[in-house]
């Protein structure tokens, strides 16, 4: 499991030393833990008569959670760097990259460019959009199949440059 191999890295890089690894790694498993926390309170909420042991074990994130989380947290470090960056602050520009580096060890393979146009093609034609009106029906189709292997910024450019071309 995902979570597993976090708890191992942030080990590591502990015995190691690593600062930015053990920092960031801390980091994305106390984020882990607060969804876990909401997901366990919800099911608690939904589910009052479940024993301790079945709200453990429902309220466990799935890696498909996890990989959600991972993404959130470079989405967040991505806004950073554009901050930092016009404030002039270097240094803490290159501390995002450093931890975004970390964290995309986390995720699935990413789809190429060309990849996520042969989807986005497909999705076009499966909703039949015609117009740049229709991106909603498209991206509803799409989304799905790229979640966590696409960054989202490239496949909304992509539909858009798709549906253009349509008109």
């Amino acid at each position: 499991m995902l979570k597993q191999e976090i708890q191992t890295d942030l080990r590591e890089s502990i015995k190691k030393s690593d600062e930015i690894s053990r920092s960031t790694l801390r980091m994305l498993s106390a984020t882990i833990l607060n969804k876990e926390k909401e997901k366990r309170y919800k099911i608690a909420k939904a589910e009052p008569d479940l024993i301790e042991k079945e709200l453990a074990e429902k309220s466990v994130s799935t890696d498909e959670e996890i990989i959600e989380v991972v993404t959130s947290e470079i989405k967040k470090r991505k806004e950073a760097i554009l901050e930092f960056e016009k404030g002039k602050r270097k240094d803490l520009v290159k501390k995002e990259k450093a931890e975004i580096e970390i964290l995309e060890k986390y995720l699935p393979e990413q789809f190429s460019e060309e990849e996520v146009k042969k989807l986005a093609k497909k999705a076009v034609e499966k909703v039949g959009a015609k117009e740049i009106k229709d991106m909603g029906k498209v991206m509803a189709e799409l989304i799905p199949q790229v979640k966590g292997k696409a960054d989202g910024k490239l496949v909304s450019q992509i539909v858009k440059e798709l549906l253009f071309q349509e008109e």
